[in-house]
């Protein structure tokens, strides 16, 4: 399979592209890319892979995915454009700005037949897959209460509007991964903070999702929070799991590290990174799941290559997007929004 990259900012040279040069029976192709400054850095980290003025040079080059790692302004373009093209399409989160835009262009990569799927690489996350083994496997019995929060303290970035404000940003991760443990929300609140400095964009949110099944969900992101935060915390009948930071993997892609130069390490969680399971007045450590990033690739391969569904399926963006408009509505009305089933 050949992959090539549309962007080559933040996103697209760390979280992406070590991860599309790491894939077994795969090829890096190319990357879309008109600043000199980052062909000079393509050049540099990934020597041999071409750098392209457009999608449709890309193509032409032969892809059989692109993937699209652009500020979230203008991606829904380039989104289409790569649709019109033929080739399955990657779009990096967030996916759209709203659910109007996001239905929008479901329905165009429907028309045109041409796989569509998201990044939410945080599936793979190793805390959350350790919450998820936890939940499914029974150790913590029936759960009554999710806590997730993803806090960090980086006032540099308040101006930066191309993640759509934290809730949009952070929040695409947070409520993925609520909705892929307990299903989808019946009741939406929400509350948004702004600064003098960018009054336009929402640095912190906090969401709570009552979901069909009874569960509650408690969701916390900021980038104005300089303490480290409690990571997860997970209440069911028999217990209550914990467990502080946030996962390795892009700490370790941001330093230059891969899942080629780390092998069989990668995403390893050291010890003191484990969470605890709480059980009365028992308290054990727990080992982390090992994380795997790659995962969304090494499926999404398969999927396309099978013709199944990708990891990430319209029906499950679509659903978070519209969650993420009603937390938006919930803090701009002051109320409690309330999502039908479908």
């Amino acid at each position: 399979m050949r992959i090539g990259l549309v962007g080559y900012g933040k996103g697209g040279r760390y979280f992406h592209a070590p991860l599309l040069a790491s894939l077994p029976a795969a090829t890096f192709t190319g990357v879309v890319t008109r600043s000199a400054s980052r062909r000079e850095e393509l050049a540099k980290d990934h020597p041999g892979v071409r750098p392209f003025d457009s999608i449709g040079q890309l193509v032409e080059a032969g892809v059989d995915l692109v993937v699209i790692s652009t500020p979230l302004e203008g991606r829904s373009q380039l989104i289409r454009e790569a649709i019109g093209q033929g080739v399955a399409v990657v779009s990096d989160k967030p996916f759209a700005v709203d659910a109007d835009e996001a239905s929008a262009l479901i329905e165009a990569a429907k028309q045109r037949g041409v796989p569509l799927t998201v990044y939410q690489n945080r599936r793979w996350d190793s805390d959350f897959l350790t919450v998820r083994k936890l939940i499914e496997d029974g150790t913590l019995g029936d759960i009554r209460h999710f806590e997730s929060r993803i806090e960090r303290y980086s006032p540099h970035s308040l101006g930066n509007t191309s993640g759509g404000g934290v809730l949009r940003d952070l929040g695409s991760h947070m409520v993925d991964q609520a909705l892929q443990l307990f299903g989808p929300a019946l009741r939406v609140y929400g509350e948004l903070t702004y600064s003098p400095e960018a009054p336009e964009v929402d640095h912190s949110f906090f969401v709570a999702l009552t979901h069909a099944n009874g569960v509650v969900s408690h969701l916390h992101g900021s980038k104005l929070q300089a303490a480290e935060p409690r990571r997860f915390r997970v209440t069911g009948s028999a217990g209550t799991y914990t467990v502080n930071g946030l996962d390795a993997q892009e700490e370790a892609l941001l330093a230059g590290r891969s899942p080629s130069s780390e092998g069989e390490r990668w995403g390893v969680e050291e010890p003191g990174n484990w969470g605890w399971l709480q059980q009365g007045d028992q308290r054990d450590q727990v080992r982390s799941e090992q994380g795997s990033w790659p995962q969304y690739y090494l499926q999404l391969q398969a999927a396309l290559e099978a013709g199944t569904p990708p990891p990430v399926t319209l029906d499950q963006v679509l659903l978070t997007v519209r969650t993420l408009d009603a937390a938006r509505a919930s803090a701009e009305g002051g109320c409690v929004v309330t999502l039908p089933l479908k």
